[in-house]
């Protein structure tokens, strides 16, 4: 058996649009993450922290500068601490991919209108007060920027399937997350793939201290010539529900938040068979 480890980051983002999974108080993208800049678009987008203006999108698969309200220094705690984290609203704000997630659960999705909601606020579906709702207090982004993690791939040469081990700390207490793939083909402008779970279910529940583990095995992830995956996502579930064969039900901020992923898309040199 063959074993590989990656490093997972800290980020609020998903693609590049929207430029982030969290805005803030006002509105705002709250980026950590690839922030496309002049000279340094799309793939040569550089890691950074900034506030974005919720412009326009370009057309998918096109490129051009987030517009950089202020440059976030992540390690001003007292600047962090003061940014709560929101929902992205619906329909989603610069958001150019029309990706539809859940296509046998949320058919509708694209017309649905909800405002932007700090994290901690958001309602459970179908809540009761009797039924006892767990809360947190408000998410800032210096406490979602605690999180760290490790992903570990196992393989057996000449069998497709993998194993994928997730090891991580310092995410939210006591909250539901999930785990997603991005393929390679999930953002390509024709015809692209639907974003999927990794694995069925893919549903953790952190312990008090923000810990989490998490264990899935894919049949054939990293075919040569075909749709492998190629990074990993960890998505809090503001709704704090998971959605079986679909990521979410609106994806993007909209229900689902990416808080851990590989900076770099990557696995590249894992060949099983």
């Amino acid at each position: 058996m063959k074993t590989r480890d990656f490093e997972l980051t800290a980020t609020t983002q998903g693609p590049l649009y929207p430029p982030s999974e969290a805005m803030d108080q006002h509105g705002n993208f709250v980026v950590v993450g690839k922030v496309n800049r002049p000279g340094a678009l799309g793939a040569d987008a550089r890691w950074g922290a900034a506030i974005v203006a919720a412009d326009p999108a370009p057309d998918f698969g096109t490129h051009r500068p987030h517009r950089v309200l202020e440059e976030l220094d992540l390690g001003d705690d007292a600047r962090t601490g003061e940014i709560v984290l929101h929902t992205l609203p619906l329909p989603l704000p610069s958001n150019n991919y029309a990706m539809l997630f859940a296509p046998e659960q949320r058919l509708d999705a694209h017309t649905v209108h909800r405002p932007s909601v700090p994290l901690h606020a958001v309602r459970y579906p179908d809540e009761r007060l009797s039924d006892g709702p767990r809360r947190l207090p408000p998410i800032t982004l210096r406490t979602w920027l605690q999180a760290r993690g490790t992903v570990t791939v196992r393989w057996v040469p000449s069998d497709p399937a993998a194993e994928f081990e997730l090891t991580m700390s310092g995410l939210l207490p006591d909250s539901l997350y999930t785990v997603m793939t991005l393929k390679a083909w999930d953002l390509r402008t024709e015809n692209p793939t639907r974003p999927g779970p990794l694995g069925i279910p893919n549903v953790f529940i952190t312990d008090r201290h923000g810990s989490g583990h998490y264990v899935a095995r894919l049949p054939a992830p990293f075919p040569n010539q075909g749709n492998r995956v190629i990074n990993v996502v960890v998505l809090w579930m503001s709704e704090q529900r998971s959605h079986a064969g679909a990521i979410g039900q609106f994806g993007l901020g909209g229900d689902v938040h990416a808080q851990l992923k590989l900076a770099d898309n990557t696995f590249f040199d894992i060949h099983p068979t």
